[in-house]
């Protein structure tokens, strides 16, 4: 089972550091990993992606909690959550193909950010699913390069 993490800590160097190498000690590959600031520019944001059916999620959060730059861990909900991606996706794309590459991003409402004479790049917002249903649309035409940022999320309502 899939497990996001939201991970407040001070925003101070090493961190990220030790959080990372807690989850390998433990055996778990993260498989995304988003950190920016919050609110308060001294507390950032860790959401982290992990695939708990092989240890207890409970394991890590606990020897989270011991770490001194830890404020507070949230292990999700995902019926209480809202989560999404982003991906920049650069598609080769000629004057045959530009048609039916804008028509795609026009179904996903994926936004056109550049348009160049043999590529197109693409700007998409949305779940993990989403992406990937464009990435499969888009792999016929030829994906020069793809960047993901990985699934950030946060609690519904007014916590």
């Amino acid at each position: 089972m899939k497990h996001t993490l939201s991970v407040l800590v001070e925003n101070k160097p090493g961190v990220l550091s030790r959080i990372a190498g807690l989850f390998a000690r433990r055996g778990f590959n993260i498989d995304s990993l988003a950190v920016g600031i919050t609110e308060n520019p001294d507390v950032s944001r860790m959401t982290i992606t992990v695939d708990g059916k092989d240890h207890p999620i409970e394991q890590v959060t606990k020897q989270l909690h011991k770490l001194i730059n830890v404020i507070k861990i949230t292990d999700l909900d995902p019926k209480r959550t809202v989560a999404r991606e982003l991906a920049l996706v650069k598609v080769k794309s000629d004057a045959h193909s530009r048609g039916e590459i804008m028509q795609i991003a026009e179904i996903f409402r994926a936004n056109i950010l550049d348009v160049g004479r043999k590529t197109i790049t693409l700007e998409i917002t949305g779940t993990y699913e989403k992406i990937n249903a464009i990435e499969q649309l888009l792999e016929p035409h030829g994906i020069v390069e793809i960047v993901r940022t990985g699934r950030i999320a946060i609690e519904r309502g007014a916590k």
